[in-house]
């Protein structure tokens, strides 16, 4: 085949793979170049080894964007549901764990090796290992120099991802190709990262490591009621990682360690029958033990219900719910399960997402300036992109 009939797809991760089968379904010849020595690597790690592949309530007000209207598009065309019914031929066998979230039974195997399957049966060739030193573009051509030789197409896709996990082969190879044709990118961070606390933080230390309960966790732009756990460095656990995307390095988060109004409301009975309980024992039964004590410490509440007055147990209630902690920095791209930021979608087509700026260039998944939340978002984002790229290429 010619190269005007040739697409060209860097990385092998979900989108990549998605995309390929995508193009080759409409009559297109497909190679998939990966630079890391397997193809969908972040797949098979993803979701404790079950991938937590898609979420039944993906919105587009469940992903942060500089641009926030440009996922509308792609979310419409391709929903959860478009990717149950891509995967039943392949009998994958799946369970709703909580708010949505998909997962698979066995293995996040299975979903590796159906998109694998799909490429086989459609003549799609994956080069893994290999290394691309150069991407330019000459007239409506584009040559790539790689380890492997050089390749043309007048199509190229970039699926290779943000920074985050660079163990599982992450890098930031979209970013400096859009760089070197003059795409804007937005400053990228981890996302979806656990927090290192400050040295002086009193409350989250290594010795309540492995302790979790369930809280609201907020800031200024956003608010999360799910587990927190404390780690040996700070605080992890669903709430910690949804807030940290909306968090920027020197800002604080609240902590709501009483998110239930009925806990409140037995606090109120326990004062108006004036109890001899102490408040620390009062409060261990919504929080574990020794973090109750750790915070009746740090506050000097220590008196029994029956020496605290309405005002002052008003006053507790308060400073439970708005707890205030200002993490350090997080773990970085090490942990992280995305990246935030990246390339500027208002330099791509929201339709086809090609280059509005390089014709025959696109950009899809998670090197896009779009990050969803914890719970199978953002392989929602990687299929929903990869399938509008792909009808449209």
């Amino acid at each position: 085949m010619n190269k005007e009939n040739k697409v060209i797809i860097i990385g092998a991760g979900a989108s990549g793979l998605f995309c390929a089968i995508q193009a080759a379904l409409r009559g297109y010849e497909v190679l998939v170049l990966e630079h890391f020595k397997t193809a969908g690597t972040k797949i098979i790690i993803s979701g404790g080894g079950r991938c937590n592949f898609t979420n039944l309530h993906a919105e587009p007000k469940n992903f942060l964007s500089n641009n926030p209207h440009f996922c509308i598009s792609a979310l419409k065309r391709f929903s959860p549901s478009d990717f149950l019914d891509s995967i039943s031929i392949h009998n994958i066998e799946w369970f709703e764990k909580k708010l949505g979230q998909l997962f698979c039974k066995k293995s996040s195997r299975e979903i590796l090796n159906f998109l694998l399957s799909e490429c086989k049966n459609l003549n799609i060739s994956i080069k893994t290992n290999i290394s691309i030193d150069n991407v330019s573009k000459v007239d409506n051509t584009f040559q790539l120099n790689t380890s492997d030789g050089q390749f043309e197409t007048t199509k190229l896709v970039i699926a290779t991802g943000g920074k985050s996990l660079p163990k599982s082969g992450a890098s930031d190879f979209a970013y400096s190709i859009a760089k070197s044709f003059k795409i804007k990118s937005i400053e990228t961070h981890a996302a979806l990262v656990p927090f290192i606390t400050k040295d002086e933080d009193a409350l989250f230390t290594q010795d309540l490591a492995g302790l979790s309960f369930m809280a609201i966790v907020s800031n200024k732009k956003a608010s999360f009621k799910e587990a927190v756990l404390i780690t040996h460095k700070g605080i992890s656990g669903p709430a910690i990682l949804q807030i940290s995307s909306y968090w920027n390095r020197g800002e604080s988060i609240s902590i709501n360690f009483i998110p239930e109004k009925i806990t409140i409301q037995k606090w109120k009975d326990l004062l108006q029958n004036k109890s001899k309980k102490k408040f620390k024992s009062i409060l261990s039964q919504t929080l574990p033990a020794r973090l109750a004590e750790r915070i009746c410490d740090i506050k000097g509440w220590n008196q029994a219900m029956n020496s605290i007055n309405e005002k002052q147990l008003d006053s507790i209630i308060v400073e439970l719910q708005q707890w205030k902690t200002s993490p350090g920095k997080t773990e970085g791209y090490r942990t992280a399960e995305v990246t935030r930021g990246g390339i500027d979608t208002n330099e791509i087509s929201s339709k086809t997402f090609e280059s509005k700026k390089v014709p025959g260039l696109y950009f899809i998944g998670e090197c896009l300036d779009v990050t969803g939340w914890l719970g199978g978002y953002n392989f929602q984002w990687a299929w929903a992109s990869a399938y509008a790229c792909g009808q449209n290429i």
